[in-house]
């Protein structure tokens, strides 16, 4: 594997895609995107597919009961 990200060839990219991507940085700005059509229209379409992934399921946040009843039920345990 390749110490530069400049450097970095295909498959090492794409091996690093998902935690880039996970961890929220503008994955394309990175180096190899620079050059790599390929793995330039790979992020674009993964992408396209998150967001997509997203919307069919809309985040719902629980009631306060809910957590109550969680830090209730903790308490009991211990």
């Amino acid at each position: 594997m390749s110490g530069d990200p400049s450097k970095m060839d295909c498959v090492e990219f794409q091996a690093q895609m998902p935690d880039l991507v996970a961890s929220g940085e503008d994955a394309g700005a990175h180096p190899h995107l620079q050059g790599c059509a390929r793995c330039s229209a790979l992020l674009s379409d993964l992408t396209t597919i998150a967001e997509a992934a997203r919307q069919l399921f809309p985040s719902v946040e629980p009631p306060d009961e809910v957590w109550e009843h969680i830090e209730l039920a903790l308490k009991r345990e211990k």
